[in-house]
């Protein structure tokens, strides 16, 4: 299958901290992928660089068939749909949410003199409809719940058509009602073959939507296994990957993870 991300040896330095330490990581058309690791793994790094925010200190970081350091990255972002915290606090507050989605066709954070025709308009209102979120159209960015700003920000994300979908988090500061609503939508777009390829990191594994293929686990900006999910989400795999002994569950679709505890011996 054709690579849409095709990294060899990818380094990423900032002053003497190594923040990605030779990453060799294929992703190929239709697959979903989760990115799992603590704090510090290096898991945003790996997407910022995913989607052609920072260049390689060193190795060679391929995506969409070009490669970081030999491409014009103004044309090459607008081709991959990201979702960030980043991303969500340049979004002005005032914004109505129908622009938020639709100003993504020009890869602007912000209307401004673009023009815009009904197409665009109806797409991202579809887009809006299939991420549960088609009744915010007429609200502003800054009204919304943490859960619902997290669904017009997918919707925007899929607004250009992507060729690769990347998802920083989506699932950060969210309840359970709003996490579990966020699976769901996330599954919907993982079982749909017409959906890009997408990665998603997540410090837990509860977040893994069902429908996704594949796992990148990082620690301390190194691989610790990448493969298929169900050889990589591993009891053994997830204690290495956190640093802890851990119990792992898989039920109905779903993933679960727990601290081991010692069973206390009678006396």
């Amino acid at each position: 299958m054709v690579a849409v991300i095709e990294f060899a040896e990818v380094t990423v330095r900032r002053g003497s901290a190594t923040l990605l330490d030779k990453i060799s990581w294929r992703v190929a058309e239709g697959e979903r992928w989760v990115v799992l690791g603590p704090n510090g793994a290096g898991k945003t790094t790996l997407l910022q660089v995913a989607s052609a925010q920072i260049h390689p200190t060193d190795g060679v970081a391929g995506i969409l068939d070009e490669v970081l350091g030999t491409v014009d990255v103004f044309e090459l972002r607008p081709r991959i749909g990201l979702t960030s915290a980043a991303l969500a606090e340049r979004i002005p507050r005032e914004e109505p949410v129908r622009d938020v989605v639709v100003s993504a066709s020009y890869a602007v954070v912000g209307r401004w003199r673009e023009a815009y025709d009904d197409l665009d308009h109806d797409r991202a209102r579809d887009l809006l409809d299939s991420v549960g979120a088609g009744h915010l159209l007429d609200r502003t960015f800054g009204t919304l719940s943490e859960g619902e700003r997290k669904r017009v920000q997918i919707a925007r994300a899929l607004m250009a058509d992507p060729e690769l979908l990347l998802l920083d988090e989506p699932a950060a500061g969210l309840d359970l009602g709003g996490r579990e609503d966020l699976v769901s939508t996330l599954s919907a777009l993982a079982l749909d073959p017409s959906s890009p390829a997408t990665v998603l990191v997540s410090h837990h594994v509860e977040e893994i939507p069902p429908g996704f293929t594949h796992a990148l686990l990082l620690r301390s900006g190194t691989v610790v296994a990448a493969g298929p999910l169900r050889e990589v989400v591993t009891e053994e795999h997830l204690t290495e990957t956190f640093g802890m002994p851990l119990v792992l569950s898989h039920e109905a679709g779903r993933w679960a993870a727990r601290r081991r505890t010692r069973r206390r011996t009678a006396e």
